[in-house]
């Protein structure tokens, strides 16, 4: 009972904001107000997997079956203002609630029987120390509560890396070249995976570590971002 009190009485003083509109939540509202989720630009990538721009994307740099992304990237939009929150204000939870209303989608289209584990592309446990948390790992673990399906935490990346940010797509390619490993195996032999990021750019993190879990033995790996662009 006090500590419920003591949260009430948290709230009152530090009310809750919607990380967009910046307007304070309802209790029923977490991250997001409802307003906010309602303009998100959502795609329907999920409907037409094998046939999109995101695929010809990773088209010749890996065999992913299904290549989606919950929303559309743009600059300066609302998908860029969330990934910003996301990854350098703190806010984890944001993560697990675009997981949750992706997974949502998702389920709703048939996806729950597909997949008998899903994964986060890793980050170097440096850059993730120095961070509090895995941006990607947040999302997956949103996706696998509303998909029941369990997040998987066998692929590992010890090798640091420079940013992506302003290379090109051959130099993002040869940046992420033997970064990315297995820890162990028995839960990628003879399993079908999604492997989940927060952001696809040229696609060439995502097929790097798609790569080494068919290496190990994945029979299907399909690719989810939070968002992505052309």
């Amino acid at each position: 009972m006090r500590f419920n009190f003591l949260n009430d009485f948290l709230a009152l003083l530090f009310p809750q904001s919607c990380c967009l509109c910046k307007r304070s939540l309802f209790d029923f509202e977490n991250q997001l107000c409802r307003l906010c989720q309602s303009k998100l630009p959502v795609t329907t990538y999920h409907l037409r997997p094998q046939n999109n721009d995101l695929a010809i994307k990773v088209y010749g740099l890996t065999h992913a079956s299904n290549v989606m992304s919950f929303l559309r990237f743009t600059k300066k939009g609302m998908s860029q203002k969330l990934l910003h929150q996301l990854k350098y204000r703190n806010r984890p939870e944001l993560g697990q609630v675009l997981g949750k209303l992706y997974g949502q989608r998702l389920l709703e289209s048939g996806f729950q029987a597909d997949w008998d584990g899903i994964l986060a592309v890793p980050l170097h446990p440096l850059k993730e120390k120095r961070r509090g948390y895995n941006q990607s790992f947040q999302f997956a673990m949103g996706l696998g509560a509303v998909l029941d399906i369990k997040v998987v935490q066998s692929l590992k990346r010890p090798h640091f890396t420079s940013t992506q940010t302003k290379k090109s797509r051959l130099e993002r390619i040869k940046n992420v070249e033997g970064v990315f490993s297995i820890s162990s195996g028995e839960e990628i032999k003879g399993k079908s995976l999604l492997l989940v990021d927060d952001v696809m750019t040229t696609g060439a993190t995502l097929a790097a570590c798609a790569n080494k879990l068919i290496e190990a033995g994945a029979v299907q790996v399909d690719l989810a971002v939070i968002a992505a662009g052309k």
